[in-house]
């Protein structure tokens, strides 16, 4: 993936006269992407070689890794309609939804402490254990006899899944700039978003060896997707690469950069905004963080989005077979265009953001293409209307992560997957009028937080750039609108 060139602009065209004020803005932006991209040892070509190697490795081992991630705990609906439900009398009151609610009480809580650990330990060793462990515990799934079973297998597999994207996006955002960020971190998620895409297919092949050994199709599911993640997890060990400064200091095999190239990287990392060395883990100011508005507002953006998306994860295809009437084999394979779509979506909308260096009005623009696709999921008269309505809600949510990703990082994501698990109860089949209305309260609430943080940066902006006020701590930091 080729890096930014100096000649990338961000100067958005819009209809009428920009102020002095948002020119002089523009005009010290643009000074500091030219700057970024001035290299006392390498030229402009020699720096997008260095880092066409890093996305080789990088993001294209963090992504398998991702996919086998969100496979493993998005794999309930596919067992569900393949005999889960059926064999263990899930269908009574609250006990699938219990079982999909349960994995994010653990991966929540665990996500902070396994983020600290995934830097003190190192990503190689960390990601690559968790990753064998979860895979392990998705094994397991494939032998309960009894629902409640399934309940600490769920707790278990939250654990271990809680450090893992925490770790790989802040991993990723060691090696780029900012502006450098988004289209990483969608082909990152556009890479795991391909196990939702293939998942159902997948499972519907697996789903062919019922009988085998005696075991019913949804367990070997489990079995065959726990062996392929360990494999998985192996290879990532043998790929997945150090921080810039753990690389520095000791020597990486497979070889991956050499010295002269990481100190670039670290050089690049420290102009754009000066923390390519980590500082010293401070619990006193890692708790202070919970009292910037910023912070809370940020992540409440990625509940609302991650409460959508894991809602369609968790039950599209049962949706597909409930309301929209298709079979079993039809609900499996139909998830698969949906995700390809968001894919496509999430790739153009990294590559404006990170050209035009915007952010927050991406995510509105997805969030008003929710609003339209929620009422045509559920309203439409048509099986077809409707199903056009979800290939809209999955482009909106999933689309939305990687430019959340880059807007802010942040570490309380995971809640919204406890909303999204209860979001399309079974008592509201096959309907889900409720959950509908959430989810267009949910694209309402982007809209208002993205509208409120764009006054809130430009006004911040300015006053940096005019008034010389200092951001972040940082006189060289000016916020991303």
């Amino acid at each position: 993936m080729a890096s930014v060139p100096v000649e990338r602009s961000d100067d958005v065209q819009v209809a009428g006269e920009k102020s002095p004020d948002d020119s002089f803005v523009e005009d010290a932006k643009q000074r500091e992407i030219q700057a970024l991209d001035e290299d006392a040892v390498y030229s402009r070509p020699e720096q997008r070689k260095i880092i066409h190697r890093i996305d080789r490795r990088l993001i294209t081992t963090t992504g398998a890794m991702y996919c086998v991630s969100l496979m493993d705990r998005t794999n309930l609906p596919n067992a569900a309609i393949a005999g889960m439900n059926v064999e263990l009398d899930l269908n009574v009151g609250f006990r699938y939804s219990t079982i999909a609610l349960v994995f994010f009480i653990t991966y929540t809580l665990c996500q902070p402490p396994a983020t600290i650990l995934c830097r003190k330990i190192g990503p190689r060793p960390f990601l690559a254990a968790i990753c064998l462990a979860w895979g392990i515990v998705m094994i397991g799934f494939g032998f309960p006899s009894d629902w409640v079973v399934m309940i600490p297998l769920r707790l278990l597999l939250g654990i271990f899944e809680a450090g893992f994207f925490p770790g790989c996006v802040y991993l990723i955002s060691t090696y780029y700039s900012r502006y450098d960020m988004q289209k990483r971190y969608a082909v990152f998620y556009m890479i795991g978003s391909l196990a939702s895409a293939c998942s159902g297919i997948l499972a519907y092949g697996i789903q062919q060896m019922h009988g085998l050994a005696g075991y019913w199709g949804w367990r070997w599911i489990f079995i065959i997707e726990g062996v392929l993640t360990c494999v998985i997890a192996i290879i990532g060990y043998i790929y997945l690469v150090p921080f810039p400064d753990q690389l520095e200091k000791k020597k990486q095999w497979p070889p991956f950069l050499s010295s002269e190239e990481i100190a670039f990287v670290i050089r690049r990392i420290n102009k754009d905004r000066s923390d390519a060395e980590a500082e010293e883990f401070n619990f006193r100011k890692w708790i202070a963080c919970g009292k910037d508005p910023k912070v809370w507002a940020f992540a409440l953006v990625f509940f609302c989005l991650t409460t959508m998306a894991y809602a369609i994860s968790y039950f599209l295809p049962i949706i597909l077979r409930a309301n929209m009437g298709f079979s079993i084999a039809e609900s499996q394979c139909l998830v698969a265009p949906p995700y390809a779509f968001a894919g496509i979506l999430m790739v153009c909308i990294a590559w404006v953001g990170d050209k035009y260096h915007i952010r927050g009005p991406l995510l509105a623009a997805n969030a008003l293409l929710g609003l339209t696709g929620l009422p045509i999921m559920g309203f439409a008269p048509t099986a077809g209307a409707r199903y056009f309505g979800v290939f809209l809600v999955c482009a909106s949510a999933n689309a939305s992560i990687p430019t959340a990703m880059a807007y802010q990082a942040n570490n309380i994501r995971g809640i919204g997957g406890v909303a999204g698990s209860l979001i399309f109860r079974s008592q509201d089949s096959p309907h889900y009028r409720p959950g509908l209305y959430a989810g267009m309260a949910c694209n309402g609430l982007i809209i208002l937080i993205v509208i409120i943080n764009t006054i809130y940066f430009r006004r911040e902006n300015r006053k940096a750039d005019q008034e010389g006020k200092v951001l972040e701590d940082s006189p060289s930091f000016r916020y991303t609108i």
